[in-house]
């Protein structure tokens, strides 16, 4: 198992999700809303110079997939894991049942039972609510 993030402040997918809506053209820079206690300038006098600017930031946040402006990773109730190794073993699930795991479904069924649910649309997500 890896784990690729947790908690996420407010302030941080602030800075991530519009590095990206930059980055990929749908917002534009001087759009942006500011955030109290964020000092960035996200307008760097062109389009062009801004995006570049946005997509170097994205780079060096290691972005893979588009993040949210709001999450569950903000509340403290998401994990980013990517787990393998788990085919064809048997885990326990909260209820002490011993579960084969033959498939991710299998995988995704038996976190559930603690509480821990996964958001198909986004690999290594896992939340309390599974979004």
């Amino acid at each position: 198992m890896r784990i690729s993030a947790t908690y996420c402040p407010k302030e941080r997918a602030y800075l991530m999700h519009y590095t990206v809506a930059i980055a990929n053209g749908s917002i534009a820079a001087e759009r942006v809303p500011a955030m109290a206690g964020v000092d960035i300038e996200w307008d760097h006098g062109s389009t062009e110079k801004s995006r570049a600017a946005a997509r170097e930031m994205a780079s060096a946040y290691e972005i893979v997939y588009p993040p949210a402006l709001l999450s569950r990773h903000a509340e403290r109730s998401a994990i980013d894991m990517t787990i393998s190794g788990v085919r064809n073993k048997k885990i326990k699930n909260a209820s002490g049942m011993e579960v084969l795991i033959k498939k991710d479904s299998d995988l995704h069924a038996a976190g559930a039972t603690y509480g821990v649910n996964k958001l198909l649309s986004d690999p290594p997500h896992w939340s309390d609510n599974g979004s």
